[in-house]
């Protein structure tokens, strides 16, 4: 009997995919604890359609991510820390400082976790700071850490 796994079944499919297991099999397990329904013309179309709208959802999102990548890249904000002499800093930059001060220069909506700084920004100077937006879009952020007066 062909079915359609609804979700992940180990040693047999992930979810979305059409296997061809025994009748009894499909009976007693997947069938019974709803971990696929039976491999028809309607869950078929189903299925189809099912993967359709999230391939195009996938691309909507992409493509978003794209749009806000190059406005990223467009994008320099200044941050200001305490220095003491001989322009040593006190304290640092964070990501959650970085993503506060996007939105207040910028106007730019970014998640502190997208910011991936390997340790906080802790001298002067401009730094390029990536970005990851989705698996495919990285941006980076110009990032100009000024003396507070």
């Amino acid at each position: 009997m062909k079915v359609i796994l609804m979700e992940d079944v180990k040693a047999l499919g992930k979810k979305g995919d059409i296997v061809e297991v025994s009748d009894g099999y499909a009976r007693n397990f997947i069938l019974k604890t709803k971990k696929g329904v039976e491999a028809n013309g309607k869950n078929l179309n189903d299925l189809k359609l099912k993967k359709a709208s999230e391939e195009k959802h996938a691309q909507e999102v992409y493509e978003a991510a794209k749009a806000l990548g190059a406005q990223i890249d467009k994008g320099k904000i200044e941050v200001s820390i305490k220095t003491g002499e001989g322009g040593k800093a006190f304290g640092s930059v964070s990501s959650k400082e970085i993503a506060q001060e996007a939105k207040a220069q910028l106007g730019l909506d970014i998640d502190k976790k997208k910011i991936l700084l390997k340790e906080p920004i802790k001298t002067l100077g401009v730094q390029q700071v990536p970005v990851k937006l989705h698996p495919k879009v990285t941006a980076k952020l110009t990032v100009a850490v000024t003396e507070e007066a």
